[in-house]
């Protein structure tokens, strides 16, 4: 049986986690899927699509940094790796 919390801050935090955490995890997994399309994007060799992608997921990694998910300069040096293999297709 999972620890409860008494006390009424107790509680509120619990709550307030948990909506957090639903947060972190749904800006996570629009991380890993923009990444995905932007890999795939690469695979395919297609520039036009490159370009679009690699905004997208710059957007995307961006946001993260601003809610706090990632830090800064985690983001940064993902866009820059995203950038690289997005500048090799070219």
């Amino acid at each position: 049986m999972p620890h409860v919390p008494i006390i009424k801050s107790a509680i509120k935090r619990v709550d307030v986690t948990k909506t957090k955490t639903l947060r972190n995890r749904m800006i996570k997994s629009n991380l890993h899927t923009t990444h995905k399309k932007l890999d795939a994007a690469i695979a395919a060799n297609d520039a036009a699509a490159v370009q679009t992608e690699l905004r997208s997921a710059v957007s995307a990694y961006d946001k993260a940094a601003s809610k706090g998910v990632m830090h800064k300069n985690a983001v940064n040096r993902k866009k820059a790796q995203l950038a690289k293999a997005a500048a090799a297709v070219k």
